[in-house]
């Protein structure tokens, strides 16, 4: 009997029993041990304060002793002009983020592809995957300094004669600078899973199409773009569940109150008036407003991806 056979089943061949399961793999189970309970502490048990989307609460009478208000709470969402407009903020910067994030690293692990040095190649790999590994303060930081009244950019601009830009201070350029540092600081990770996908193509098909004639861009489209489809429909399907994500490590660190009407997303909508305005029972409401319409999405999404690239998880 093969070690699939002996972890799968019994001694007489039937599958084993929760009890024998956990008795012969009780090492493994006492491994992941602190995760679970690090996991049921920091994100289950909170959960039950959800029940305060539903409440008129109030701190001093607590969770037991606030006034049930039903669906109030909700239906005030769409009301207030600023919540609808950080619903479309988030949109349109999360869309954003999705197209972008999709064609700027399959263009590149395109391009990277067709470059034959080794070292090279390599070398260009590491330095546009680095960003990947700073957090949002940093890159905030660095923007701040770039992009400033007395920074890089603006000095620049004065030497053309141009007058210096608060370019963090304008409301219409926000939307942009979020989405394209965004894609900067990440677009490395996925080249790397196209770049992945692309070594698995069968190298045999490129020795076929150039004894037919086809030369390198009619390569690069009908063969590896073709072998990288189903990554891309995986990686299309899955970003589905990020359409109410918006980023708000990014975004909290970059914004101030003259973006807030471009810039304001649910996250730090949801900050804002439940930690700093003291509106919990409404700020509840439109976390848990986002979050059930980004399960709803994750779901569908990885339904799309089961259907159209076989990827599933369970």
């Amino acid at each position: 009997m093969g070690m699939k056979g002996k972890h799968s089943k019994g001694l007489k061949g039937h599958p084993k029993t929760w009890r024998q399961e956990v008795t012969h793999n009780w090492p493994l189970y006492v491994l992941v041990l602190p995760s679970i309970i690090l996991a049921v502490i920091f994100c289950y048990i909170p959960m039950g304060g959800l029940v305060m989307a539903f409440q008129n609460y109030k701190p001093w009478l607590g969770i037991r002793g606030s006034e049930f208000i039903g669906m109030e709470n909700f239906k005030q969402i769409f009301m207030f002009k600023e919540s609808y407009q950080a619903i479309i903020n988030t949109l349109i910067i999360a869309v954003a983020k999705i197209i972008c994030g999709l064609v700027v690293p399959i263009v590149m692990a395109l391009l990277l592809n067709e470059v034959r040095h080794a070292g090279l190649k390599k070398g260009i790999q590491t330095l546009v995957y680095l960003p990947h590994f700073l957090s949002w303060i940093t890159v905030a930081g660095m923007l701040r300094d770039i992009l400033g009244l007395d920074g890089i950019v603006n000095s620049f601009l004065q030497k053309l004669g141009v007058d210096p830009i608060f370019f963090l201070g304008e409301a219409g350029m926000f939307r942009q600078i979020v989405v394209i540092s965004d894609v900067w600081k990440g677009f490395g990770f996925g080249m790397i899973v196209y770049l992945a996908a692309i070594s698995n193509i069968d190298q045999n098909l490129y020795e076929a199409a150039e004894m037919d004639g086809a030369n390198r861009w009619q390569q690069t489209i009908h063969i590896t773009l073709t072998g990288i489809l189903p990554m891309i429909i995986v990686m299309a399907t899955l970003s589905l569940g990020n359409v109410l994500n918006a980023g708000f490590d990014q975004v909290f660190n970059l914004y101030s109150p003259l973006t807030y009407s471009t810039g304001d997303i649910i996250d730090t909508y949801v900050y804002r008036q439940s930690l700093v305005n003291g509106q919990y029972s409404f700020g509840t409401a439109v976390g848990l407003f986002k979050s059930g319409v980004g399960l709803l999405l994750t779901a569908v999404a990885y339904k799309l991806a089961y259907k159209f690239a076989g990827y599933r998880i369970f």
